[in-house]
């Protein structure tokens, strides 16, 4: 894969064999960080798994970096009315899936109510390619509107191992001061290191690397990782 000028400029400043801090990749990545726009920041975790493991939950990150998140909600009669109060953008309950069904998609995470999820389900082909769809796992399908559109708003996010063992996570911009980064970091491998099965090898986790949108990754200790959970 070729490289653009900027690219190659900035992957000159990191040590390609060196495992570095988790301090020391975090303002590494932000002063790598070349494109005119304020680059994402992603953790990477590539993690030891059977073939019939995976591992996904959702973590609240202490610190915010995007905008808030527009709420859909599925639900009928007082829950209704409680999601609305709670503040979710959207609610309803057949006029919404009718809507989904006819291609309309302007909102970010979907909620829905237990007794919903039988009419829900419908939106399977359509929300599950999109990674919308409610999920128990992922705590977006419960009668606990209030709680969960709080913590979804205070920025609760989804994460989950791929085909590949590695679990992919936005966690920062590179505009936001370092140490804010790596608290995010931390809450996240905390989560992950929670959720490791029990039947898993001891070294569950492979390895960690710190990368901006456009910038090279940087390798981080998993030692001085772990040391921080």
């Amino acid at each position: 894969m070729k490289h653009g000028k900027n690219y190659r400029e900035s992957i000159k400043k990191v040590d390609r064999e060196k495992f570095y801090s988790f301090d020391e990749a975090s303002a590494l990545v932000k002063d790598m960080a070349f494109a005119k726009f304020d680059e994402t920041v992603e953790l990477s975790v590539k993690l030891s798994l059977k073939k019939s493991q995976s591992v996904r939950d959702t973590v609240v990150l202490p610190n915010q970096f995007s905008a808030q998140k527009r709420v859909l909600v599925f639900a009928k009669g007082e829950k209704a009315q409680e999601a609305l109060d709670a503040g979710a953008a959207f609610v309803g309950d057949n006029d919404l899936i009718e809507k989904i069904r006819g291609g309309w998609l302007d909102f970010d995470v979907a909620v829905a109510t237990p007794d919903m999820m039988k009419d829900v389900g419908r939106l399977g082909p359509i929300l599950g390619r999109k990674g919308l769809m409610p999920n128990p796992k992922t705590q977006t399908v419960t009668f606990d509107l209030k709680g969960a559109l709080a913590e979804l708003t205070k920025g609760r996010v989804e994460f989950r191992s791929d085909k590949t063992n590695v679990i992919h996570l936005p966690i920062g911009k590179v505009s936001m001061d370092y140490a804010k980064v790596a608290e995010n970091a931390v809450a996240v491998v905390k989560e992950i290191v929670r959720k490791k099965p029990a039947d898993a090898k001891a070294d569950f986790i492979v390895s960690v690397a710190l990368s901006s949108t456009m910038g090279p990754g940087v390798q981080v200790s998993v030692k001085d990782m772990l040391a921080s959970v």
